[in-house]
């Protein structure tokens, strides 16, 4: 993921855009895409700045929270699995 865009830079660019300047020229002269001013607009009309988001998440939400009850399963239900597939020990049918 590529680093946000410096927050002073922000106002910098919606400035013009609120004036009036047209936000083609605004994304040109900041050197950012039409898109990017788009969402710091709709994010400064939402939260009431348009400073970068922090903190959320990254990566995959990790279901499960008792360990020593899924390694619990995985040595019970493995064997079974394995033996019912014709697994045994990496090695496959």
């Amino acid at each position: 993921m590529p680093a946000p865009y410096s927050y002073d830079m922000r106002p910098k660019a919606l400035t013009p855009v609120k004036r009036g300047e047209r936000k083609k020229d605004v994304s040109q002269m900041f050197n950012i895409s039409r898109n990017t001013l788009d969402l710091w607009l709709k994010r400064e009309q939402q939260t009431g700045v348009a400073r970068a988001i922090t903190q959320h998440q990254q990566g995959c939400g990790h279901k499960i929270t008792d360990w020593r009850r899924f390694r619990e399963f995985v040595r019970e239900m493995g064997e079974e699995h394995a033996r019912a597939n014709g697994f045994r020990y990496g090695e496959t049918k």
